[in-house]
């Protein structure tokens, strides 16, 4: 006698579910504390609008922890240019310990904007990483300066930013 097997094949089968997801609650604390250490680029920029245009306070200062030729090759207007090695001996110097710390470098691929943020947090700052460093802020087309002045690409690029609108929806 032959007998069939009607269960379902082992989770561990699909990749997406070798490891099962996290119970709800535990999920609900990781994303939330993960929004409490990273911001994305558009709310940065649309913080930066707003305190341009209506006078908002930033309420955040922006820290670029690249490099010297990187920070001139193009950085976020109104960033703080604080390279990561540098931090230990210039970030109280330079930085408010009563204002949140945003820092970023140069994208997804880079860990600098994690690395600076580290160093900011063990000398006692309130500190998040900006999501996409300079290449999403830049994918996104938001403005830039650079040694020669403003720039900003034509247009977004249309895999990485809303195509008909300044809100994702997100």
């Amino acid at each position: 006698m032959t007998t069939t097997n009607t269960t379902t094949a082992p989770a561990t089968a699909n990749p997406v579910l070798r490891v099962p997801p996290a119970t709800p609650a535990a999920a609900a604390a990781y994303f939330a504390a993960s929004l409490a250490f990273h911001a994305d680029v558009s709310d940065v920029a649309a913080a930066f609008k707003a305190h341009r245009e209506q006078g908002a306070d930033l309420g955040f200062q922006l820290i670029d922890s690249r490099s010297t030729p990187s920070w001139d090759q193009a950085h976020v207007p109104g960033a703080i240019h604080l390279p990561t090695a540098l931090i230990p001996e210039q970030a109280e110097k330079l930085l408010d310990k009563n204002v949140p710390v945003v820092t970023y470098c140069w994208g997804p691929g880079c860990n600098g904007g994690t690395r600076s943020a580290l160093a900011l947090a063990e000398l006692g700052f309130q500190v998040k990483e900006m999501l996409g460093g300079i290449e999403y802020w830049i994918r996104e087309g938001f403005e830039v300066e650079t040694w020669q002045g403003t720039q900003q690409r034509a247009e977004a690029d249309p895999l990485t930013a809303p195509t008909d609108s300044d809100d994702c929806g997100c």
